[in-house]
């Protein structure tokens, strides 16, 4: 995935600051699943671990977020935001591969 998938002002800064709060430099790793009540569903999950061989490795000024080589297929194209709301925050994919998508936004249709 070179520059294929993009990550937000928001979501920089949000990952720098979880990952900050982590040892050993945590990366943001996405998983896309089978499940959901569309589908598919996002999974989010920092990890100190070395990224796989065949995993994409995303750095942006400070961000790392890896993405494994399946749900890089489901990605492409897609941005990761960070929203912040009154009473809530979340990390949100604006994905234009997603034909479809549930209410919470975590799951999706292809």
């Amino acid at each position: 995935m070179k520059n294929n998938f993009s990550l937000s002002e928001n979501a920089i800064r949000r990952i720098t600051q979880l990952s900050a709060k982590e040892s050993g430099g945590a990366k943001l790793r996405i998983i896309v699943d089978a499940g959901g009540c569309s589908g598919f569903k996002y999974n989010f999950s920092f990890e100190n671990t070395e990224a796989n061989i065949d995993d994409t490795l995303i750095e942006r000024n400070g961000a790392l977020v890896v993405i494994d080589s399946i749900s890089k297929n489901f990605l492409e194209g897609a941005e990761l935001d960070f929203i912040e709301n009154l009473g809530e925050s979340y990390f949100e994919i604006k994905n234009p591969n997603a034909k479809g998508s549930c209410g919470c936004g975590n799951s999706f249709s292809v």
